[in-house]
Parts: structure tokens; sequence; C-alpha cells
């Protein structure tokens, strides 16, 4: 008699039935990994889903850590919007990661392809302005069109607007002008309109506009040179650029001359005042009446010539 202790659970159940129909249901003695997952799902779906997932997280790392410092050796771009950039290309790297490796396994990504295109408009729609302005912002770094302390003028609402640069973002170029405002020119809109730089050479040219009376006593070219020797040893006028007069117009009772000479870009105003205190004194001293201004080309200042 054989000992209930010895026989196997499935014993009992085999004497019973016919020798014909007996199923041996000893448990395998070996599984593989396909058996922890669910069916139609292999092994190697899962080993390329996570190293999808692997390979996704460590090239956003790099990523974010390379844009990060290109950003931030790039001129005119914040901290912040350093940071923006880097963040955003690492949350993209990995969520693409992510959705290869769901693919792998077999999951249907389609619905978080729509939302993720839905989004992906959405933000492009709302940072449209953003965009353009950094887009615009990098490429006037690149090219070099300004640089800060230059004085600049640009196209304004309501004229034209000068100022020295003062700061470059990533939005906008920040002027100061020398009425003590401070004006905000979007990136974008500086690319495309017309843009003077009166500091990139180091010198700027001014004119002054004289009219002086005819007398007998004095000649033209006697006046031409007391202008240019007077205005040569005005503190500020560039000594490397000659001082030229040029003769505007002659008429029986009054010369118009116009006198040019260098200077500082951002030293316009003072010097110019300077040399018209200048000449004023020289031309004085010399018994010659003259009218003197700085901004050539508006009305006359003295009565008109009859015909």
């Amino acid at each position: 008699m054989t000992d209930a202790r010895l026989t196997p659970p499935n014993r009992a159940i085999w004497a019973h039935e016919p020798a014909d129909q007996r199923v041996d249901r000893a448990p395998s003695a070996t599984m593989s990994v396909d058996d922890f997952f669910p069916a139609g799902i292999t092994t190697a779906q899962v080993v390329l889903a996570i190293l999808s997932f692997v390979v996704g997280w460590v090239a956003s790392h790099f990523a974010r850590t390379g844009v990060l410092k290109l950003a931030l050796r790039t001129p005119g771009i914040t901290d912040s919007v350093a940071h923006l950039a880097a963040r955003i290309t690492q949350y993209m790297l990995l969520l693409v990661g992510i959705g290869i490796g769901l693919a792998f396994l077999g999951a249907n990504i389609q619905p978080l392809l729509a939302m993720t295109a839905i989004a992906t408009v959405v933000l492009v729609l709302v940072l449209r302005g953003v965009a353009d302005n950094f887009a615009a912002g990098v490429l006037i770094q690149s090219r070099q069109s300004l640089r800060l302390g230059e004085e600049i003028c640009v196209d304004g609402p309501d004229g034209p607007v000068r100022g020295v640069v003062v700061e470059l973002t990533g939005r906008s170029v920040i002027l100061s002008s020398s009425d003590g405002l401070t004006v905000h020119v979007p990136n974008a809109g500086l690319l495309s309109a017309v843009l003077i730089n009166d500091s990139r050479h180091g010198s700027r040219r001014s004119m002054i506009q004289v009219r002086i009376a005819r007398t007998s006593a004095h000649d033209l070219s006697d006046v031409i040179t007391l202008l240019t020797e007077t205005t040569a040893s005005v503190e500020g006028v560039h000594s490397r650029e000659h001082v030229s007069v040029l003769v505007q117009s002659v008429s029986p009772n009054r010369w118009m001359l116009a006198v040019r000479f260098w200077h500082h870009p951002l030293h316009r105003s003072s010097v110019a005042s300077a040399a018209v205190i200048r000449l004023s004194a020289a031309l004085e001293s010399a018994d010659l009446d003259a009218v003197i201004t700085s901004d050539p080309g508006g009305p006359p200042l003295v009565a008109a010539d009859p015909l």
C-alpha cells in the first residue's frame, strides 16, 4: 500500500482517470520572461522600450546642457530665456523617448500625438511674437549690426528715434535717448526696419550753417580761412579729419557757408554748441555780421535778398 504522504498531489486524480486520458499536470521547471507580460508583447519589445526611455532621458539631459551653454554664450540672450529654451528642449526630447518606447510596447500613441500637435500649434500661436523677436535678436547679434554703447537711429511711430544702446534682450533693444527717454525697440521690427548706426566708425560729421553779411573790407577766402581755423580749435573737433567749408550761396548782400567737422558720435550736441559759440565770437571780433545755426535746412534767419 502506498503511503499517502509520499503520494504526489495529482496522484489521486490520476487514479480515477483512464490511462489514455491522463495528462501530466506537473508544473514546468523553467519559466520565460514572456510569462511576466501580457500576451502579444515580446521580450525584445520590452528591451527596446526600456532603451528608448533611457536614450531619451540621456539625450534630453545632454541637449539641455548644450542649449544652455550655447544660449548663455550668445550676446543679448538673458539667463531666463536661456534656461527656458534649455528646459523646453529637454522636455521635448524626453517626450519623444517616451513616445517611441510606448510605440514599441504596442500602445496607441495617436491620441498622444494629436494632443501634442494641438498643444504645439497653440504654443506657437501664443508665443509667435516672442519667438519672432527671439530669432531676430539672434540674427542681430550674429550680424553685429549694433553693439552696447553705440548710438543708432531707427524709425519710430512719430518719426526717427535716436538713442544709445544700453541693453540687448531676447525681446527688444533698449535705447537711452539724449532727452532722457528709454525706448524699447522690438528685435523683429529692428531687423526689418531701416537702422542707422552713428557710432560704428568711431566718429561722426556735423555741419554748421553760417550766413554772413558781405562787406568790402573782407574777402571770401579770408572768411573761409577764419571759419576753418576757428572750428579746428574747438575742443572735441577731430584733427585727423580736416575741417571743410562749403560755399552754398553768394549774393550781393550775403555769403551762405556750411562748416563741416568731425567729432565723437556721442558728443554731437556739446561740440556743435561750442563751435557755434567760438565762431560767433570770432566773426564778431572780425566786425562781420553773421547768423550761425547748427541745424541747417530751416527757414532763413535773416531777411531774404530782393530780387
